[in-house]
């Protein structure tokens, strides 16, 4: 057996030498970036929060305090009856505006996912004349808003006889969501291979009974992306409910907070509560449905 080549061993004996040294600054440099980026996050995430953060304390102000200069930070005097008085102010009736607004943005998404889950899926499984076309003006119908068509849509609404209803919002908020639900659900069933239907067909199933067990539950990221983009529209819905709903038991509560806002006097205090109760929902929902929406956001991205 022959004898180690003594250089050989020396050079290993170097590398492990030079490895040893390494590691650490190798770990600690990962150590560092980590730390920058946590700052970073930090930093971000107090620009975003900070202003909720003022929102949620002027709510628990009086009026004065909040027009004090220099101003205050904390509540010199804390007033978390303000949440309670402002569903009593003669401005507009509260309870009624937070029930319409729910309705219509309920009501709405679901008639959203009703007709953009069948579009979608037709013109992904489907080949047809004029189909560019369509997917075409489906997204140029996304480029307007209903502040842009209300005076038509109110002329036609006068005809019908549902002007100042909840069912007028409902259509208008729908229609003018429909296009993005039905672009982001085609992407997805598009992604599904056709050899999972086929095989379904074989064991007898119907198309009707192809979507709703085999394809449905294959889109769910897709599905809740599209609900929580229409929900958060319909609530955010300001111009078109202005103009359209005039009794103030219907109207959202996007106007509702208008109503606290005069041109001698504001109700600060009430505007910051009104606010907060406003986003209450919407954070809950994102909550909920944080996994699946990201999962729905980034479907795609890799294959």
């Amino acid at each position: 057996m022959s004898a180690s080549n003594p250089v050989t061993v020396e050079r290993a004996a170097d590398e492990l030498v030079a490895e040893s040294v390494a590691a650490p600054r190798h770990s600690s440099r990962k150590t560092r970036r980590r730390w920058d980026l946590t700052a970073v996050g930090v930093v971000l995430a107090a620009l975003f929060l900070i202003p909720y953060l003022v929102m949620v304390l002027g709510s628990l102000k009086p009026r004065a305090e909040i027009l004090r200069i220099p101003p205050t930070y904390l509540p010199e005097q804390w007033r978390p009856g303000n949440y309670a008085t402002m569903w009593h102010t003669p401005e507009t009736p509260l309870p009624f505006n937070l029930v319409s607004t729910l309705i219509i943005s309920v009501c709405a998404t679901a008639v959203v996912l009703l007709v953009a889950i069948p579009a979608a899926y037709y013109t992904a499984r489907r080949r047809f004349p004029g189909k560019a076309a369509f997917l075409g003006l489906v997204l140029v119908t996304q480029m307007l808003q209903p502040v842009v068509l209300v005076t038509g849509l109110l002329r036609e609404f006068f005809t019908l006889g549902i002007n100042d209803t909840w069912l007028a919002m409902i259509l208008v908020n729908a229609a003018f969501n429909l296009s993005f639900a039905v672009w982001i659900l085609h992407s997805f069933f598009a992604s599904i291979p056709v050899e999972i239907e086929e095989a379904a067909q074989l064991d007898g199933l119907s198309r009707l009974q192809i979507l709703t067990r085999v394809s449905l539950p294959l889109v769910w990221p897709g599905i809740v992306t599209a609900t929580i983009f229409a929900f958060v529209s319909c609530w955010n819905e300001f111009a078109a409910s202005l103009v359209i709903l005039t009794t103030p038991e219907n109207q959202p509560l996007s106007v509702a907070l208008t109503k606290f806002v005069g041109q001698y006097d504001t109700a600060w205090q009430y505007v910051f509560a009104i606010s907060t109760v406003g986003i209450v929902p919407v954070v809950i929902l994102f909550a909920l449905i944080e996994k699946r929406l990201v999962a729905g956001l980034t479907a795609g991205s890799v294959k």
